[in-house]
């Protein structure tokens, strides 16, 4: 699989659409309606800086979208999501994806990267950010309902870019 990252473009929604309904369906790792309609999903996509696909020729394998974490005076703190298709999952894609989220951030002056809410339970994305350096600053305990009726905690994710903050 030779996997290239490049910016979202048009012809890309498709795929990209495909792997939020996945996701979101599963109910594992994010904060969306099990059942979101494609309007939703782009719209929700769509609210950043930068969006960009990894893909396999034509096909979307994953996406990522990043930009400030907070307007105004917390504009200098980026964050980022990001979804890999159950089929990419463990082929590098993750990897890939966050290794441009890191440094697009740098590029753009941003002093450190937060993520708000990585449910606790999804292991391989919280390996995955601990292997690039973000460390847990921050555990909301239950704040996270799962498909199955339990409970998971929420991590903060914190990566210092430049400096302290």
């Amino acid at each position: 699989m030779a996997v290239r990252l490049r910016a979202l473009q048009e012809g890309d929604w498709p795929g990209v659409l495909a792997i939020i309904a996945t996701v979101a369906a599963e109910g594992e790792t994010y904060t969306l309606d099990h059942g979101i309609g494609q309007a939703q999903a782009r719209a929700f996509w769509s609210d950043a800086a930068h969006i960009v696909v990894a893909v396999d020729g034509d096909r979307v394998l994953g996406t990522a979208k990043m930009g400030p974490n907070r307007a105004a005076q917390g504009s200098h703190v980026g964050t980022a999501s990001f979804m890999v298709s159950p089929q990419a999952q463990g082929r590098g894609v993750g990897r890939a994806l966050a290794d441009h989220v890191v440094e697009w951030h740098r590029e753009n002056g941003f002093r450190a990267i937060c993520f708000n809410a990585v449910v606790a339970t999804n292991q391989a994305a919280v390996r995955l950010w601990q292997r690039v350096g973000f460390r847990v600053v921050g555990t909301v305990p239950g704040a996270f309902r799962r498909p199955n009726g339990d409970y998971a905690d929420l991590h903060v994710m914190y990566l210092e870019l430049v400096g302290e903050p």
